[in-house]
């Protein structure tokens, strides 16, 4: 956006790691030389640990261009918040063969097979991964133990391990005492100092195209490294601010003031905006129904200019106290009320199932209807039957019945349909109701 006005090629200040910033700061150049001492020596760990945004990425993708055209085959591994295995699949899938629902004997031997025959054509294999805090206490064993690889006497895999200051602490559990034994070299990288600070600056600017613009004003820089504390991250996200802003006031000359002036613009865009108390809202610890503490309440009122005699303030107090008493009277009866109709629920609920079971029993006991051939007295007897008579029934037409019922084959009793059986619990039922009444 401001390249054009500041002749620039490029963005100076981008937060993406780009090798070609590389700036060998002191701390930089270290860890650089350690990372390259690792590769030569092409055995064991090599740890770099660096303060969020101090520029470990930026080395490692510095390291992998210089590796371009070598012997050294990389791999190179960041999503590290996985298990154990997960992790191993993830080494696997740096090197380019397949990991998807393969187990895990067999990944080992692939992963073995693939070291050997790399080393076997002169080449080497480097392992780097990044953001190694995320790494389980498992994961690191599974790294170890792909460190005991070897082809005759030497080591088919060597790995880089980057990541943040909490990363030494897990290195130094007593269970890693094994893990700690594999490794060749460590060095943690801190922030730049007063002058690197300024050199850093100017260096990215140089290689963004800069000659003679922007130009910077008596304690510009003392302001971005008391803003930034030397964290290369931040002074880019600084830097890129105050360069926007004299791109829009149309100055190339970047003053202190202006840095001040980002500083406290970048702070109120990163505060967390204040909780704003809602009316009749109760506070977080409190009950359901309960007046929220004094303390959490807005109040408008400068309490220590108010004056209130002894007798007043008692009243007051009495009226509070009675307040707070009927407030709690109709808690327990708005539950009381809750408790009731949850009973009458309850109540309805069982009836209802009593209800389905009855009716479950009823026909339970219906007879099976059993079709078979008829034969023609059969269909004689069919044809005299009541059509809502079961089929396993015959009529029985004896004077001493007065009218047509289903007679059951088996036994020839006269069978009760479903509805007279209802019938006559009802009437036996009666019975006793009457003897209460």
């Amino acid at each position: 956006m401001y390249e054009t006005f500041y002749g620039l090629e490029r963005k100076p200040f981008q937060l993406i790691p780009d090798p070609k910033f590389y700036f060998g700061s002191k701390q930089h150049s270290r860890a650089k030389a350690y990372l390259e001492y690792g590769v030569s020596r092409n055995e064991g760990f090599v740890v770099i640990t660096g303060e969020i945004g101090a520029g470990k990425t930026t080395i490692l993708r510095t390291l992998i261009d210089g590796l371009h055209g070598s012997n050294v085959v990389t791999g190179h591994l960041v999503t590290t918040q996985l298990d154990a295995e997960d992790t191993l699949r993830m080494v696997g899938a740096a090197f380019g063969f397949k990991v998807k629902d393969v187990p895990k004997s067999e990944l080992l031997i692939t992963l073995e097979a693939f070291l050997i025959s790399q080393t076997s054509q002169g080449k080497r294999c480097l392992l780097i991964v990044d953001e190694a805090q995320n790494l389980s206490m498992r994961a690191v064993e599974e790294l170890r133990m792909l460190s005991n690889f070897q082809f005759g006497n030497q080591a088919l895999l060597q790995s880089f391990l980057i990541g943040q200051p909490e990363f030494r602490e897990i290195l130094q559990r007593p269970e890693m005492e094994q893990f700690r034994q594999r490794v060749a070299a460590t060095c943690h990288i801190g922030p730049l100092d007063r002058p690197e600070t300024q050199g850093y600056v100017e260096h990215r600017l140089k290689q963004a195209g800069a000659t003679d613009k922007p130009t910077w004003g008596d304690g510009a820089f003392d302001a971005i490294y008391r803003a930034t504390g030397g964290i290369p991250r931040r002074i880019n996200s600084v830097c890129d601010r105050v360069l926007l802003l004299g791109f829009l006031a149309g100055r190339t000359h970047l003053s202190a003031d202006d840095v001040e002036e980002v500083v406290k613009e970048l702070e109120q865009e990163n505060a967390l905006p204040a909780p704003r108390a809602r009316a009749g809202a109760a506070a977080p610890d409190s009950r359901p129904g309960e007046l929220a503490p004094a303390s959490t309440l807005p109040l408008d009122v400068d309490l220590t200019q108010l004056s209130v005699d002894a007798g007043t303030a008692d009243s007051v107090a009495k009226h509070l106290a009675r307040l707070s008493a009927e407030q709690r009277l109709d808690q327990l009866q708005r539950l009381e009320r809750s408790l009731l109709r949850l009973e009458r629920i309850n109540v309805q609920t069982l009836s209802l199932l009593q209800k389905l079971v009855g009716a479950i029993r009823l026909r339970g006991d219906e007879p099976a209807a059993l079709p078979g051939p008829e034969t023609g007295d059969a269909k004689a007897a069919a044809a005299s039957r009541p059509a809502d008579a079961p089929a396993d029934m015959a009529v029985d037409k004896t004077a001493d019945q007065g009218a047509d019922r289903p007679v059951d084959k088996a036994g020839g009793k006269a069978a009760a349909r479903p509805a007279e059986r209802v019938a006559a619990k009802l009437a036996a039922d009666k019975g006793p109701l009457r003897a209460r009444l």
